[in-house]
């Protein structure tokens, strides 16, 4: 299965979560990519949109290789086994872990501008992604949301390679993918259009679906002249 853009793929996985509908869904899309995907997802469930603010760590000489993520509040996972047989030192990995925690601090701040965080407590959290790998950041999202009392976590994906909720164990209570191929190289494979997603669209995304649900900005505050 090939989906056409991350619309497309957030309409199919819409249509999988039906069963959610009714229940107290909160739909928390994984920036950047993941966003456009969960706000099809938060419409098909009728449900409010936010994000969860994830950074993968990168090894020093092989970015792409994700030797753990770190998220908003200060979580984070850490792959020691890529950290060992990547021999990356205990400075390399704290220069990175500094470099991408500011980053999810800017990015949450410019993402929300005046909206406050969506409350998960006593709701069902659906975290979304556009496609699931390694999987390190998405088990840091569904901790965040875990410690931000959501009674429930879903964790759903349009890819995913097979066997993936092996990599996620017990931090998620639901998993869900509408593909699971075989070979399975990368999740852009799986996508006729895969460019990428800008900051400008994530917030655009956010702001479009405050609207439709009928919530407003915080008003700005000006300065006295007294």
């Amino acid at each position: 299965m090939v989906f056409d853009d991350r619309v497309d793929a957030g309409r199919r996985l819409g249509a999988r979560l039906a069963h959610l509908r009714g229940e107290p869904v909160v739909v928390l899309g994984l920036p950047r990519g993941g966003v456009p995907v969960a706000a099809e997802v938060a419409r098909a469930l009728g449900a409010p949109l936010d994000v969860i603010v994830i950074r993968k760590l990168g090894v020093p000489f092989q970015p792409e290789l994700g030797m753990g993520a770190v998220g908003e509040d200060g979580f984070q996972v850490i792959n020691r086994e890529i950290v060992h047989a990547a021999r990356v030192t205990p400075a390399e990995l704290a220069a990175v872990r500094a470099r991408e925690r500011a980053e999810v601090t800017r990015r949450a701040r410019r993402y929300r501008r005046r909206r406050e965080r969506t409350p998960l407590d006593g709701r069902v959290a659906v975290i979304v992604d556009d496609g699931i790998a390694t999987g390190s950041t998405a088990r840091t999202a569904c901790q965040i949301a875990r410690a931000l009392r959501a009674a429930r976590v879903v964790l759903a994906t349009p890819v995913a390679p097979r066997g993936w909720q092996d990599r996620i164990g017990q931090d998620a209570d639901e998993m869900i993918s509408v593909t699971t191929p075989a070979p399975f190289y990368g999740i852009g494979q799986f996508y006729a259009d895969f460019s990428q997603t800008s900051d400008a669209e994530v917030v655009a995304c956010l702001e479009r679906a405050a609207r439709e649900a009928g919530i407003r900005p915080r008003p700005t505050t000006r300065p006295s002249n007294g």
